[in-house]
């Protein structure tokens, strides 16, 4: 597969085939020809002496200090070495190519100011699989993402480290391995390519299409469970949703109705409540929060994928250079950190079901924690604590970063985003969902073995997946082998592919 980049049409799908799937990209001859123009307008002032931010001036407090010629020729080089001070383990690999192609997408827009040869180098790191070795923290979020930045720069010098394919070499090694000849930086060349959000932007993305997949696992969970608790199927009439208005809500209750359809509880064979707990009937309602606020912050992370994150910017139309703050990572960090909330408030709501299920005061005349031998065993009464577990875990990395700004650089640098954080531990709340969502199938699964009435084309499905991977639990073993394969199953998301191969896309 095959993108061109153009700098307005790259969304969260492009993003995965780079970043994930090893898609190749190339520069659009529009944007080449932009570059170009705004190089060549940068060239132009420098040959003037006007004073611009980053060129020839310092960055940051040291905004005031003008540089002399010399200083100004190895200025580019200093600063990415002194912001090159991350810390920790390596990035993903996803997470470095996306952090490119976001940066390449910046310079295609042609306000960037840098050479056409730093952008091409990036581009081509990327078709010949050189990823840099970049520490997973040390990114405030403002100016932009620095320290992580740097070090992809630090290759534009021949310098850090990379991988080519899975080696990890030195960087100018590493180049030369993938036939990549170095650039080098000029004036602006290292500013302009660390300068930016991107990789909150790309991280932000990535998290954001493995969330919506999580989201209709969490339905096909639901249904499952809902079917074993044999639920009234009337809160799940398109027309309560419909009459409310949430696209959201509408959704998830039509993903529910596609899932148990065919059932005998979706059917009305089945005598239930008048009115069940919140926990069952209000699932349209939650999960389809959750997916209003995942397509919002879609909507913002895409702005920012095809928007120019950058200071100074330049507008060679007008033959004028403005700084200001396009680097501040808070459009992308507030609605990220909704985003990681909404995931945490979908597993709380997993674990009330299973609460339900393992209850026999609420689990309609199931046996007691799903077991057989209630007393000599104890069924799945331990797996809800391994949820409850990870839930505050959860509830903890849902307390929002975006408000816990440091002052840093003298002051100069007063009010920053913290997006990194949000994104880490964004990832850190959806691994924990894997596993809540995994013990919630497992406990669905074992309860709808212990009823004999007929269940929905989609449960169905999702039950002969689960039973691939982890058995019925007919008396107690060890659980932590099948807590990680449900965990990895949700991950890997075979169950969602399965169960949409017979009642179409849950979307």
């Amino acid at each position: 597969m095959h993108h061109e980049i153009d700098g307005k049409n790259l969304d969260i799908d492009k993003v995965i085939d780079v970043a994930r799937k090893g898609a190749s990209v190339s520069i659009a001859d529009s944007s080449v020809e932009k570059i170009k123009k705004c190089r060549e307008m940068l060239e132009n002032k420098i040959r003037t002496g006007e004073i611009m931010y980053g060129i020839n001036t310092g960055i940051g407090e040291f905004s005031e200090t003008v540089l002399d010629e010399d200083q100004t020729k190895n200025f580019q080089k200093y600063l990415v070495y002194n912001h090159s001070a991350g810390i920790g383990d390596p990035m993903p690999a996803e997470f470095v190519r996306g952090a490119m192609l976001g940066r390449i997408n910046v310079h295609a827009n042609g306000n960037s100011g840098c050479r056409l040869e730093i952008t091409k180098t990036l581009a081509d790191m990327l078709n010949r699989k050189v990823t840099p070795f970049v520490c997973s923290k040390g990114s405030v979020g403002a100016c932009g993402d620095l320290a992580p930045m740097s070090q992809i720069a630090l290759l534009l010098m021949g310098e850090g480290k990379a991988y080519y394919g899975d080696e990890l070499l030195d960087g100018k090694e590493a180049m030369n391995r993938a036939g990549i000849a170095v650039p080098g930086l000029m004036v602006r060349d290292g500013l302009a390519a660390i300068n930016g959000s991107n990789f909150i932007t790309a991280m932000s993305a990535i998290f954001l299409h493995d969330a919506d997949r999580f989201l209709k696992q969490a339905e096909i969970a639901a249904a499952m469970s809902l079917e074993a608790l044999m639920a009234n199927p009337s809160p799940y009439d398109e027309r309560i949703h419909t009459v409310r208005g949430f696209k959201g809500s509408v959704r998830s209750a039509r993903s529910l109705r596609k899932l148990m359809a065919g059932g005998d509880v979706f059917e009305k064979k089945i005598k239930c409540k008048v009115q069940d707990a919140y926990s069952m009937r209000s699932t349209p309602q939650v999960i389809g929060s959750a997916h209003d606020a995942l397509v919002y912050a879609r909507s913002q992370v895409e702005t920012e994928l095809n928007g120019v994150g950058d200071n100074p910017i330049f507008f060679p139309e007008e033959d004028i250079q403005l700084s200001g703050a396009n680097f501040q990572g808070s459009p992308v960090s507030v609605p990220m950190e909704l985003a990681g909330t909404v995931v945490t408030m979908v597993c709380v709501l997993s674990e009330r079901r299973m609460n339900r299920l393992n209850n026999p005061a609420l689990s309609v005349g199931l046996p007691s924690f799903l077991t057989k031998g209630a007393g000599m065993f104890s069924g799945l009464m331990l797996s809800q604590y391994t949820a409850d577990s990870l839930i505050v875990e959860q509830k903890i990395l849902s307390s929002p970063a975006c408000i816990q700004s440091i002052p840093a650089a003298a002051d100069q640098e007063d009010f920053v985003s913290m997006g990194m954080n949000t994104a880490i531990k964004n990832f850190q709340i959806l691994d924990n969902a894997y596993g809540i969502l995994g013990i919630e199938f497992m406990a669905a699964a074992q309860a709808l073995d212990f009823r004999d009435y007929r269940t929905g084309q989609g449960t169905t499905a999702a039950r002969k997946v689960i039973r691939k991977y982890v058995e019925f639990l007919d008396v107690d073993r060890p659980l932590y082998g099948d807590h990680n394969k449900m965990k990895d199953l949700v991950k890997s998301c075979e169950i969602l592919e399965e169960v949409e191969k017979v009642v179409g896309s849950l979307s």
